[in-house]
């Protein structure tokens, strides 16, 4: 009787059989969803760092106040 291990290697030889027409698509559109993905992660990424608050030093802004108002907790 076959193992897991044969059992799991003949399933891929049928599995790339069946579909060898369509891995190079498959292929392709992985490529651009990890290309997609990752610009992604890097556009959130630096947005964090654009929303990040300054820090002066000796001064706290609460977030509630806006700085034109010039409510500031000390």
């Amino acid at each position: 009787m076959f193992g897991l291990s044969e059992l799991a290697i003949i399933l891929i030889v049928v599995i790339v059989v069946l579909a060898a027409r369509k891995l190079p698509e498959l292929a392709r559109s992985a490529g651009k969803s990890a290309r997609i993905l990752k610009a992604e992660a890097r556009a959130a990424k630096e947005q964090d760092q654009r929303d990040a608050p300054r820090v002066i030093q000796g001064e706290t802004v609460s977030r509630d106040a806006s700085p034109e108002s010039g409510q500031h907790r000390q």
